[in-house]
């Protein structure tokens, strides 16, 4: 298995250029929440419902990722499980609009897929996915690494 440097930092080689940097900003924790709410829209057997009202399969995924993240570095993984939680909450409250929360979740994932493929388009470089899929779960923490390295935190 990589370590948590070996994979942000081969995940970074395809991230160089500031614009499509900033187009990760917004982006990826925008297809993280389209992710989460897509998932939140499925229904789920009346035994989650049984051992806690608010488990569904947003909140399994996100508590796969964080044991995923776990394993490759304790303080990214609990700085994850914090945005997840967030994101988790968020996706409650879109759940309540008039607008059904998948409907809403399909529109985010489309036009944050669109952006993040323009930010590549600038690059010059394909998104690092097309090569391993695990950068799917790795663009998240390569955000939060920087947010740590930003506030001076190892990882």
């Amino acid at each position: 298995m990589r370590s948590i440097h070996q994979w942000l930092d081969e995940y970074g080689e395809s991230h160089q250029n500031p614009v499509n940097k900033r187009i990760h900003w917004i982006c990826v924790p925008a297809i993280v929440l389209s992710v989460i709410g897509l998932l939140w829209s499925i229904p789920v057997p009346a035994a989650f419902t049984e051992i806690s009202p608010a488990l569904n399969w947003a909140v399994l995924l996100a508590m796969a990722a964080v044991v995923y993240y776990f394993m490759l570095s304790v303080p990214l993984a609990l700085g994850a499980a914090a945005v997840l939680f967030l994101l988790l909450l968020a996706a409650a409250g879109l759940d309540h609009l008039a607008t059904p929360l998948w409907v809403t979740s399909v529109v985010i994932f489309v036009v944050a897929w669109v952006g993040q493929f323009i930010g590549h388009h600038i690059e010059g470089r394909k998104p690092s996915f097309f090569k391993d899929l695990q950068f799917l779960m790795i663009g998240p923490l390569w955000l939060l690494a920087a947010a740590y390295r930003g506030a001076g935190l190892r990882y």
